[in-house]
């Protein structure tokens, strides 16, 4: 297994935004999570991952979660909380992440059939109340970890059940394709979280794929942020439009790819391309989207096809051949030429 990039749910050009706004109340936190996270990522080049413990014996199909608190502050993982035997919290905050892990692992398990993370029964780690008013959460290779938000800008980071799932599914990523964090093969790693946060909460909620919003983060902004979610896999480009932050950036065809060397060259951007295929196969075959749908983009991501610098253009191939692969010539397969077709990428 290469060494994983550290996966931020917000990405920096929304951060980049908010730090330039003359409120201290605005800038202030954005700033200071921006910093943090330039030096996570410094220090994730300049050292290695310790490996996770080999599991023991036949992976169980049952979670094994320990939810840790920071203390607010950097040092991870924290004084643990909450081990898997344990009544719940008096913090609902722990609450929220042991049932997010717990949800996540729940789909992947009854979807899929994979046992955890890695599929081998990795224990699941999370450390909430990190940091002071810390605007993000993330994948750091071996837990998770969430922030508190400062109250105005973001909320707690635990709220939506999708941007825990989305954050888990890069430890996914990281042990199948671990697709490269950079340009297209960086947009569909981010995609793929979003598919799979999304999938995760339409699980957790017995939502059809017509009744799913579809959105990203859909409950973190906060009270000073006009907007409704950090993205939408619906309608890519109307997820926010607010005077400090801006208007949302992400393309949903390749018409608007947006070329940049900011943000590993606009991976938080661009996956908005790669997300809109999914929604349009997943609500063009109906039903639930983790069942077909789900299904083509997992085989697809797991199958050991998938290079690690794959493009928009790649992986859509693979999806055909998934698509092909698990239901034959039928409805599946031309739903999934379609959609890539209407985001302007060949699939063929």
């Amino acid at each position: 297994m290469n060494k994983p990039a550290i996966c931020h749910v917000v990405p920096p050009h929304i951060l980049d935004r908010l730090a330039q706004v003359d409120d201290p109340t605005v800038h202030e936190p954005a700033r200071r999570t921006l910093e943090h996270d330039a030096q996570l990522r410094t220090q994730r080049r300049i050292t290695t991952v310790r490996g996770a413990a080999a599991p023991t014996g036949t992976p169980s199909d049952k979670p094994e979660r320990t939810i840790y608190d920071a203390g607010h502050q950097e040092a991870l993982p924290g004084t643990k909380v909450r081990s898997e035997s344990d009544q719940p919290s008096a913090d609902a905050t722990v609450n929220r992440a042991h049932a997010g892990l717990g949800a996540t692992f729940e789909l992947y398990l009854k979807a899929y059939g994979r046992h955890s993370i890695d599929d081998s029964g990795l224990p699941l780690i999370a450390s909430v109340h990190y940091g002071d008013n810390y605007d993000n959460a993330f994948w750091n290779g071996e837990q998770m970890v969430f922030g508190d938000g400062d109250g105005e800008l973001f909320l707690d980071f635990t709220l939506p059940v999708d941007v825990i799932g989305h954050e888990l599914t890069h430890g996914v990523t990281q042990y199948t394709a671990n697709l490269d964090y950079f340009g297209q093969s960086g947009a569909l790693n981010e995609s793929v979280s979003d598919v799979f946060g999304s999938l995760i909460k339409q699980y957790a909620l017995s939502q059809s794929a017509d009744r799913a919003d579809w959105l990203i983060g859909a409950g973190l902004l906060g009270p000073r942020i006009q907007g409704e979610a950090l993205r939408s896999m619906k309608a890519p480009g109307t997820a926010y439009d607010d005077p400090q932050l801006g208007k949302d950036p992400q393309p949903a065809t390749m018409d608007d790819y947006v070329r940049t060397s900011r943000d590993n060259g606009g991976v938080h951007i661009n996956s908005g391309i790669p997300n809109h295929a999914f929604y349009l196969l997943a609500t063009a075959l109906g039903g639930n989207a983790w069942e077909r749908a789900g299904k083509i983009w997992y085989a697809t991501l797991a199958g050991g096809e998938l290079d690690a610098n794959a493009q928009f253009a790649d992986f859509a191939r693979l999806t055909a051949a998934s698509a092909r692969s698990l239901f034959g010539d039928g409805d599946e397969i031309q739903a999934v030429l379609k959609a890539w077709s209407q985001v302007g990428v060949p699939a063929t």
